[in-house]
C-alpha cells in the first residue's frame, strides 16, 4: 500500500507515526502506528476495491534468475483475497478456484527463489507458531497450532526478493536507507552450538559456515530435537536491526537489504518509500536517528507482546487445571544443567524448570560431557530430548512464572 501517498514529511499524521514506530500486536488486539482509518481502510488491500500502491515488477527466467525489474506507483484491485489455509487447500487439490493455475504458478517460482537461497548459504528454519484464540473478554479458550506451510513459505519470499530488490536499488542509487542489517554470530556462540548439536549426536565443525549450519538443519530435519535445535540456534545469533550504515543481512546471506512491505505497521518501510521516488539530498543523521528508534521500539513492541502472551498461556494453564484436577502435561526436556532441567510444555509451547532437588528421590550427578543428570542410587537419566510428564504446583500471574511438579 501507499502509505507515504497519505502520511507527509512533518504532518500530524508523521509526527505520531515516528513516535510509534511500528504497530504492536495483542491477542484480540493491535496498537497501530497508522489510524485504523488508514491501517483497516484506505491502505488496507482489500478484495474488488481500488487502492494506491507502490508496486515491484520483477521478471524471472525458468530459472529463478530475475532479468529485471520495474519499481512504480501504481493502483491495485486484487481480485481475491485467500487465507493462508484457503490456498492450501487450493494448491492440495482440496479446493476449486479459478486462480488455481495462478498459485500453483507461484508456487514453481518459490521452489526456484528457495533453491537460490540454498546456494547462498541461506538457512531456513521453519519453527510453528501458537496462536491462542481469545474471548470478547481477553480469556484465553484454546490454542491453534499454525504449521509454516508453503502458503506461509511462499508470501514470505517474494516478500523477502522485494525487499532485495528495493534495497539494491536504493543502494546503486547512492540514496541512504534504512537498511536491516545482520551480524555474524560470535565464534564463542557457534562453538557453543557445535557443543550442544555434538551432544545430540550430530556432527558440526567447531566453526561452522552457513553452509555447515545448513547441512547440519537437514540432517536433523524430523528428528525429535530439530525444533529444539533449531530455537537454540536463533538464541545464539545476534538480533537483527536497523541501520544508515549497510554491512549486509547475515541470516538471509545477502549484501542488500531492508524493509519495504509493510508500511503500514512499520515506519521504516514508508521511509523506503519515500526514498524510491525523491531527489532530494539526504539526510545522513535524521537515518542514523530514524534507524535506533525504530530498533528500540521493535525491541520494546515484542517485549511487550511476549510478556501478554505468556500470560494468556498462564491464565490457559489455570483454566485447564482447575478443570481437571493433577492433569499431567506432556513435556519434552529441552536443556540439562547441574541445578536442575528445563522443559517445554508442548501443548502451550510453555517453558518450565525444575530443581534437581525437585525432581525423583534420588541424587543426581551432572554429566558435563553428555549435558545430562544421572540418579546415583536408581539410574534415572535426563537429557534433551526425552518426554516427561509434570503438574502444575502454582500459578504466580503477576511475576507470570508456573511452579511445577512430578
Amino acid at each position: 500500500a501507499d502509505v507515504s501517498h497519505y502520511v507527509k514529511p512533518g504532518s500530524p499524521l508523521d509526527n505520531e507515526a515516528v513516535l510509534r514506530m511500528n504497530s504492536t500486536y495483542f491477542p484480540r488486539r493491535c496498537v497501530p502506528m497508522l489510524p485504523h482509518e488508514l491501517s483497516d481502510n484506505l491502505c488496507s488491500l482489500k478484495e474488488g476495491v481500488i487502492r494506491l500502491t507502490v508496486s515491484v515488477f520483477m521478471y524471472f527466467d525458468n530459472k529463478g534468475d530475475m532479468q529485471h525489474y520495474r519499481i512504480t506507483k501504481s493502483y491495485i484491485k486484487s481480485q481475491k483475497r485467500f487465507t493462508y489455509k484457503e490456498a492450501k487447500a487450493v494448491l492440495d487439490g482440496k479446493l476449486r478456484s479459478k486462480h488455481a493455475a495462478t498459485l500453483n504458478e507461484m508456487m514453481q517460482l518459490l521452489l526456484l527463489l528457495k533453491e537460490k537461497r540454498k546456494q547462498r548459504g541461506s538457512v531456513e528454519l521453519y519453527l510453528p507458531e501458537l496462536f491462542i484464540h481469545v474471548d470478547e473478554n481477553g480469556k484465553p479458550t484454546h490454542t491453534e497450532v499454525i504449521e509454516y506451510d508453503i502458503s506461509h513459505q511462499m508470501v514470505e519470499e517474494f516478500m523477502l526478493r522485494a525487499n532485495e530488490t528495493i534495497a539494491t536499488h536504493l543502494a546503486k542509487q547512492g540514496k541512504n536507507l534504512t537498511y536491516r542489517i545482520h551480524e555474524e554470530p560470535s565464534k564463542e556462540s557457534l562453538r557453543e552450538f557445535s557443543a550442544l548439536a555434538a551432544a545430540f549426536g550430530f556432527e558440526l565443525p567447531q566453526d561452522p559456515s552457513p553452509y555447515d549450519i545448513k547441512k547440519f538443519f537437514l540432517e536433523a530435519e524430523g528428528s525429535s530435537s530439530a525444533q529444539y535445535l533449531a530455537t537454540c540456534y536463533i538464541k545464539s545469533m545476534k538480533l537483527a536491526c536497523y541501520s544508515a550504515d549497510n554491512i549486509g543481512h547475515y541470516g538471509l546471506g545477502l549484501t542488500y537489504y531492508c524493509h519495504f512491505t509493510s508500511p503500514i505497521r512499520r515506519y521504516v518501510d514508508v521511509i523506503a518509500h519515500r526514498m524510491l521516488f525523491t531527489n532530494e539530498p539526504p539526510d545522513k543523521d535524521a537515518f542514523d536517528a530514524i534507524c535506533s528508534i525504530a530498533s528500540e521500539k521493535e525491541r520494546i513492541s515484542a517485549k511487550a507482546e511476549n510478556s501478554a502472551m505468556l500470560l494468556k498461556k498462564l491464565r490457559l494453564l489455570g483454566s485447564m487445571t482447575e478443570e481437571t484436577k493433577q492433569r499431567q502435561f506432556e513435556c519434552v526436556v529441552t536443556r540439562v544443567k547441574p541445578f536442575g532441567i528445563y522443559f517445554d510444555a508442548i501443548e502451550l509451547m510453555l517453558e518450565g524448570f525444575l530443581h534437581v532437588s525437585e525432581l525423583e528421590n534420588d541424587y543426581f550427578v551432572y554429566d558435563d560431557r553428555k549435558m545430562r543428570l544421572i540418579g546415583s542410587r536408581h539410574d534415572i537419566t535426563y537429557v534433551a530430548g526425552d518426554v516427561i510428564y509434570v503438574m502444575v504446583k502454582k500459578i504466580d500471574y503477576i511475576l507470570k512464572e508456573a511452579s511445577w511438579q512430578i
